[in-house]
């Protein structure tokens, strides 16, 4: 395999071993780029000048004596980091001119650890979509069909892995922004346990990079392989430095379990809001084959499994009390008048996320209690259970859809139509309560598109399903470069 498609970890070994220079490896990521990139569009914007830059010094550092877990490794970063000298817009083209002055905790974290930044890759509008596209920079197209999404928000992220631009990403994950985005490409992502990895300098473009602590919202790695992501989640892992690292260490508990005939694992595909598609239910069965051939224990059903239903809705509203918090006043006052319109027996998602959307600080109160009902359920369940299998969305990357109107758009799962925005219920699984998510590749569609399941872990213990995914990896395969 050329060197472009070479996992961090073996990148790393080379640099060790003195086989090729981070010069080397950066000129040819650049290369890769200039050539290929016009295609898919994945990244943004360019620093090649200070990534060689940064590769030189890399190289010298090496020659010191120094090692570093990513010195010398090419990477890119997200377009909604905080990088200093470069553009942070959120694909928002009121904010084209941003520079922010300084790095978010996670590039510096990255620069620390010795990774060259290659660039931004690209956004949704205000990373509020499934897909990636802007005014500013125009459509991220999927590496494998270019009639299709690469995902979103982290799509430019996962596109750029696929293609063989740098061998690791970072992004972030509210609506299965990191997952997703993998399933759609065929590489792997990990949402981490809420709170686990330091958000400061992700933020809205003039926002202040302050260090609070967000609900649901978490940044996380991506890679092309699972060890690549366990090697990624250890540089970004830890709290902020201003905060909570002021008096805490991070010490992740070990994964349960180091061979798979020891897992126990729950596989889920059904849904009560959203049909599986077809070719991602049997990415989920090539999943379950393949632990129940390793000898895992594997069990479809549990008494213990929290509703599906009420932690889709919880999902929704708590999701869209966020989104619409800063609205104008007039706008919100409109959400206020047609929420109150609804019938009380509609228990539509799309009533969810309106009623969620006007929540009052009391309601809020009463939904978050609920949620801590379902974080004790999850306790529970992973007391029988070490890891969740279950789809991230119910169909393989979609064709661009470009209508502003969310509530218009619609997804085809096997020929009927369903509301675009019901297929973040999956995704939400984790999210709502907080839990560690990793997303794998298990194999391609009938057409030829990659799909991707999620593994689910217990709060906190995200070396769990990381290890868990080390171990398919090696019965079903992994990554595969696009034809």
């Amino acid at each position: 395999m050329e060197r472009n498609f070479q996992t961090a970890e073996e990148l790393a070994a080379a640099l060790r071993a003195g086989e090729v220079t981070s010069v080397e490896l950066t000129d040819e990521a650049i290369a890769r780029i200039e050539r290929d990139d016009k295609a898919i569009n994945a990244i943004c914007v360019r620093d090649f000048d200070r990534a060689r830059a940064a590769a030189r010094d890399a190289d010298q550092a090496r020659a010191r004596g120094e090692d570093r877990p990513l010195l010398g490794v090419p990477v890119t970063v997200k377009e909604s980091y905080d990088i200093a000298g470069l553009p942070t817009t959120w694909g928002m083209p009121m904010h084209r001119d941003f520079v922010p002055a300084e790095d978010a905790v996670q590039v510096s974290r990255l620069r620390a650890a010795g990774a060259v930044v290659l660039g931004k890759t690209n956004v949704p509008l205000g990373l509020q979509d499934v897909q990636s596209f802007n005014d500013i920079y125009g459509t991220t197209n999927n590496p494998w069909d270019h009639t299709r999404t690469s995902g979103g928000s982290s799509g430019g992220s996962a596109a750029a892995l696929a293609a063989g631009f740098g061998a690791l990403s970072i992004g972030s994950d509210i609506g299965g922004s990191l997952r997703t985005p993998a399933h759609f490409c065929g590489v792997y992502a990990h949402k981490p346990t809420l709170g686990l990895a330091a958000n400061r300098g992700m933020v809205p473009p003039t926002t202040p990079a302050l260090p609070v602590e967000l609900d649901l919202a978490v940044v996380g790695p991506m890679a092309r392989t699972a060890r690549d992501l366990t090697l990624l989640l250890d540089v970004m892992a830890g709290p902020d430095p201003l905060t909570l690292g002021m008096a805490h260490h991070l010490a992740l508990p070990p994964a349960r379990h180091q061979r798979l005939d020891d897992f126990r694992v729950l596989v889920l595909d059904e849904h009560p809001f959203i049909p599986t598609g077809s070719a991602v239910r049997a990415g989920v069965n090539r999943v379950a084959d393949a632990l129940v051939d390793g000898g895992a224990h594997v069990e479809r059903h549990t008494p213990l499994l929290p509703d599906l239903a009420e932690a889709a809705t919880l999902y929704a509203q708590l999701l869209f009390s966020g989104s619409a918090a800063r609205f104008p006043v007039e706008a919100y006052e409109q959400l206020r008048t047609r929420a109150a319109g609804l019938s009380a027996d509609d228990r539509s998602l799309d009533a969810a996320r309106l009623r969620g959307m006007v929540l009052s600080h009391r309601d809020w109160i009463e939904a978050n209690d609920r949620r801590e009902l379902h974080r004790h359920g999850w306790r529970q369940l992973f007391a029988e259970f070490d890891v969740v299998v279950c789809p991230i969305t119910p169909t393989p990357a979609f064709p661009h859809d470009h209508n502003p109107d969310l509530l218009e758009r619609r997804i085809d799962i096997d020929g009927v139509e369903y509301p675009y925005l019901d297929q973040l219920v999956w995704a939400g699984l984790a999210t709502m309560p907080g839990l560690p998510a990793t997303a794998v590749p298990a194999g391609l569609s009938p057409d030829g598109l990659p799909v991707g399941v999620q593994l689910i872990g217990p709060m906190f213990e995200d070396r769990t399903p990381l290890r868990l995914a080390e171990l398919l990896e090696r019965r079903i395969g992994g990554f595969q470069a696009p034809r």
